[in-house]
């Protein structure tokens, strides 16, 4: 939308925007950008909080003042969480397998912990896709779970940047490995019936207790360090969520 924003304004029609990714706002400069600290998929904030988004709306029409720019304008307020909204049972909810506290390791390890990890949540995947009627939002990739953790695995520990899909270039493989395993890790802690967890309780548990989240930290660590700009892109801007830190740091 970003890009999308110049031709609509070389058009004669205004525009406006709001960014989860300040980097790229940056970077495309659109002419009026509301960024928000948000979490992905929600522009607007919370669920269910008219209030809150008709504040976010009202501060992204603002903009429309601004005759010059590029203009990029941060929102004063965080989210509120879900809870605060009447999902009352974000606070119970808990995954149905319980982890060890996650630690540093090697890449080579990791791999074989994470592995550990797909064969005990395997189950629930199964369950949770079952309840969708067999629909999945895993398989960008193409790779089966066990064959995605070998690959990153085997990309942090050697830093080899060739693809295993012809035609596809590995920065871009390597964010639809990555999308796999994080969807394929949220629809299995998702199967407990009960409580719906939202977004964000489902991002403190991956980030704060898998081991899967160690072996992403091991990629964004070797990624970023790559000759190749899009490469260290996804490892730098699209691995890791903000707010994360908080979780990992608090092992």
């Amino acid at each position: 939308m970003s890009a999308l924003a110049h031709y609509f304004e070389r058009a004669g029609t205004p525009t406006v925007v709001t960014s989860l990714v300040r980097e790229h706002s940056e970077r495309i400069r659109p002419p009026r950008t509301l960024w928000t600290s948000f979490e992905l998929g929600r522009p607007l904030g919370a669920p269910g909080d008219a209030a809150f988004q008709r504040r976010v709306l009202l501060a992204a029409l603002g903009l429309l003042e601004e005759v010059a720019g590029p203009v990029l304008a941060d929102f004063p307020e965080d989210a509120p969480s879900a809870g605060a909204n009447g999902a009352a049972g974000e606070d119970a909810w808990a995954c149905p397998v319980r982890f060890p506290k996650p630690a540093a390791s090697d890449p080579a390890d990791l791999g074989t912990q994470v592995a550990q990890e797909i064969r005990s949540l395997a189950p629930w995947y199964e369950r949770s896709r079952e309840r969708r009627g067999g629909r999945t939002t895993v398989g960008l990739s193409g790779l089966a779970p066990d064959a995605i953790v070998e690959f990153l695995a085997g990309y942090a520990a050697r830093g080899e940047e060739t693809s295993p899909r012809d035609g596809v270039a590995f920065s871009r493989f390597l964010k639809h490995a990555l999308d796999d395993l994080l969807a394929w890790y949220r629809e299995a802690a998702t199967a407990q019936p009960g409580a719906t967890p939202s977004g964000r309780a489902l991002a403190a548990w991956f980030w704060g207790e898998t081991r899967a989240s160690r072996l992403l930290l091991a990629v964004r660590e070797r990624g970023a360090a790559s000759e190749d700009p899009a490469i260290r892109l996804v490892a730098k801007l699209l691995l890791v969520p903000r707010g994360a830190s908080a979780w990992i740091e608090a092992e």
